[in-house]
């Protein structure tokens, strides 16, 4: 969802961004020399080793380029630390970018146009990107990020922790009524035999709220409207969505509540929401899981994304070099190489063959029946301009929501007084 205005000024993020608009020219020329510069938020040593690896192929026919550094940033404080090497005038020539700050980054200028480089670049095949992929970092018409990681929120299900409730394994349970009320019901249940958790939202633990859109988009809810202008935190179903969170934390104890958290994958919960990439972390586990899609909410079925993009900044030295990197580290056949971590926007990809390799914890029927739909019918996780102001002023407001006797449809409304000046514009 992306607003219809342009940068808001009152955000640090936007303000500089709307800044390097103002000082940007037009892609440079590749020289010789060149040391090409990518920020990254993983310190993963085997994501770096693949990386490393198209890398090093690139270089072997480029002369022309002396260097590829992947500079590996904190993730809690990735985004302004690239605003701010851009302020400083040390912009990165490439950039990963988060679904949170895309807006910012596409609508600002702050990027460079694709289509020209990645339609000329021979086997590019640029018609396989998938629309669902791309939208979010387009702006009118022109692809301004290649969306390399689309992953899908789905549910992890620990089935020996289930047994030991009582209750049906997480096959049983999909073959039944699979919606939020019964995951509630069965994690509660799960609670009062085991004392461990029932459910968890993984990476919410009350402060970032927009991982609650994997539960809220059930009920039709969003935080605001398609064209970004107008608050609906307030509206009917997102009251109701926060109505059966806030039941889950403080009445049924199927949700750990504030201060509490528990930890899936050191077998602590019963479900979690989380995106496909933490399977990395089931070998470790030592019990037995299953792969849910998302429950259905009253709405019915709905799927959920997050993304990441790989921008070139308009502001990097090596614009044109940087953007012959880029059509060379996402071509179909590296595409299918970051497969195995990253989710990738080719359709052509989007199969269980390939992302059965990717994904070898994960039978072909997890990946058809759950990946592959996830994938090609999620959408993204909310978005827009001004997000740190927006993010931090909706955070603030829903601290309210937190109690045992919370006036939910009060607090939603406030946090509605508080964003749409931000919303505006």
């Amino acid at each position: 969802m992306r607003s219809a205005t342009k940068l808001a000024s009152a955000g640090v993020l936007a303000a500089t961004l709307f800044a390097v608009t103002a000082c940007s020219s037009g892609p440079t020329e590749p020289t010789e020399d060149i040391d090409l510069r990518m920020t990254i938020w993983t310190a993963n040593e085997a994501h770096l080793e693949l990386f490393d690896s198209i890398a090093d192929a690139y270089l072997a026919d480029h002369p022309e380029i002396a260097s590829i550094t992947f500079d590996t940033l904190p993730f809690d404080d990735y985004t302004s630390t690239v605003t701010t090497q851009i302020a400083g005038g040390n912009a990165p020539d490439l950039a990963w970018v988060l679904e949170n700050a895309a807006p910012d980054f596409v609508e600002s200028g702050a990027l460079l146009p694709l289509d020209d480089v990645l339609e000329g670049t021979e086997g590019y095949d640029f018609g396989d990107l998938a629309e669902s992929a791309t939208g979010l970092w387009k702006d009118d018409g022109q692809l301004l990020a290649y969306p390399f990681s689309t992953s899908p929120f789905v549910m992890f299900v620990n089935d020996d922790l289930l047994a030991q409730a009582g209750q049906p394994s997480g096959a049983d349970l999909l073959a039944g009524d699979w919606n939020w009320e019964t995951v509630s019901e069965v994690g509660s249940a799960v609670n009062a035999a085991t004392g461990k958790t029932g459910f968890v939202i993984r990476d919410f633990e009350y402060l970032n709220w927009d991982y609650l859109s994997t539960v809220w988009n059930g009920w039709g809810a969003a935080p605001w409207s398609d064209d970004g202008l107008e608050c609906t935190f307030d509206s009917p179903e997102m009251v109701d969505a926060f109505g059966f969170l806030h039941d889950a934390a403080f009445v049924s104890t199927s949700m750990p509540g504030p201060g509490t958290t528990a930890d899936f994958f050191a077998g602590e919960a019963a479900f979690t929401v989380t995106q496909i990439s933490r399977a990395s972390l089931l070998p470790d586990a030592g019990f037995a899981w299953d792969l849910l899609p998302l429950p259905e909410g009253p709405e019915g079925e709905y799927s959920v994304v997050g993304q990441a993009g790989i921008g070139v900044l308009a502001q990097g030295g090596n614009t044109a070099a940087a953007a012959e990197f880029l059509a060379f580290f996402s071509n179909p056949e590296n595409a299918a190489e970051l497969a195995a971590y990253f989710p990738p926007p080719r359709t052509s990809l989007l199969n269980a063959e390939t992302l059965a390799a990717a994904n070898p914890l994960l039978s072909a029927e997890q990946i058809e029946d759950v990946v592959v739909p996830g994938i090609e019918t999620g959408v993204v996780r909310p978005s827009h301009t001004d997000s740190a102001q927006i993010a931090q002023q909706v955070r603030a407001s829903l601290d309210d929501l937190w109690v045992a006797d919370a006036d939910i449809p009060a607090v939603l409304a406030a946090t509605c007084g508080a964003i749409e000046p931000l919303l505006a514009g």
